[in-house]
């Protein structure tokens, strides 16, 4: 098993790691949320102009398609439980960049605030507050627990939607990127683990009677690190953690997302090749509305 992890760690600190060097110190702003993965700068600028905007083109194109069946779902999904969704509904939305929005061109705020749009198009039925600020880690989501504004929201409450932990991810990546082993992830995901459980446990304390969903990961490296199958189970483990912690709380359910994002020939990705585009966020929104409206028939 530790010949693995030596062979393991000797070719992915080879090949992703100076992926990530590189990029990790060629940004302006070198914080955890703006580590990015990008193609390789071999075009000229006129192409890539022409690229730029053929993608804007696509994007566009590609959300023209979904808007309609998108749209039907969503008032499907609403009249079939209109009980379940009233005038009184109050979502609290928090988390990191991909509660945020980050990604997304319309710079609406990302799954959240399609679903907002969508929800409420022909009637205001539920409030959303989006809480999310990009680059946060699940110690500083605990940290923000405490913060008027976000307990205010939360007390007001129905649901409360979360994504948390990629950062923690990446700040393994960027702390050990000269000598990186799996037990720098197994290490760091018990501590995720146990902050996820005082994060729940801090808003059932604060609001004992709101719903909480914790989305999962997707893995952001698929694209350009298909070969290194490691990335993979990382990506998996998390949310494992993620999905236990979740099935043991009363309140609380986990909302996978990994799938919405692997084995896909669409452009699902923003110009980051991190992010989702407003495409990609459409399917996030999608997987959580359908997990809100028929969570009873999963059991």
């Amino acid at each position: 098993m530790k010949k693995n992890y030596y062979y393991f760690g000797a070719i992915f600190v080879m090949l992703l790691g100076i992926s990530l060097i590189f990029f990790l110190t060629h940004q302006p702003d070198p914080k955890l949320n703006d580590v990015i993965i990008s193609e390789k700068d071999s075009k000229t600028n006129g192409d890539q102009q022409k690229e730029a905007t053929k993608t804007d083109q696509d994007e566009k194109q590609d959300d023209q398609t979904e808007e309609k069946p998108f749209s039907e779902m969503v008032v499907s999904a609403v009249e079939q439980t209109i009980q379940f969704f009233s005038n009184k509904t109050h979502v609290t939305a928090i988390g990191d960049s991909l509660t945020q929005g980050v990604g997304d061109s319309t710079a609406q705020g990302g799954y959240v605030g399609i679903l907002e749009r969508a929800i409420n198009k022909d009637k205001k039925v539920v409030t959303f507050d989006n809480l999310g600020v990009r680059g946060n880690r699940s110690d500083q989501l605990l940290k923000r627990l405490d913060k008027p504004e976000v307990v205010s929201s939360i007390k007001r409450s129905d649901i409360v939607l979360i994504t948390i932990g990629a950062n923690d991810i990446m700040q393994v990546l960027k702390q050990n990127i000269t000598n990186l082993k799996m037990e720098d992830f197994t290490k760091e995901r018990a501590q995720y683990q146990e902050r996820l459980h005082h994060i729940f446990s801090k808003i059932e304390t604060i609001n004992p009677k709101t719903k909480i969903y914790l989305l999962g990961f997707y893995n952001p490296f698929q694209k350009y690190f298909k070969d290194i199958k490691e990335l993979g189970i990382i990506v998996e483990n998390w949310n494992n953690t993620g999905k236990e912690i979740a099935a043991s709380k009363k309140n609380v359910s986990f909302i996978p997302t990994k799938d919405l994002f692997d084995n896909t020939d669409e452009n699902l990705f923003a110009e980051d090749n991190f992010h989702p585009n407003h495409l990609g966020y459409k399917r996030m929104a999608q997987r959580v509305l359908d997990f809100l409206t028929n969570e009873d028939e999963r059991g």
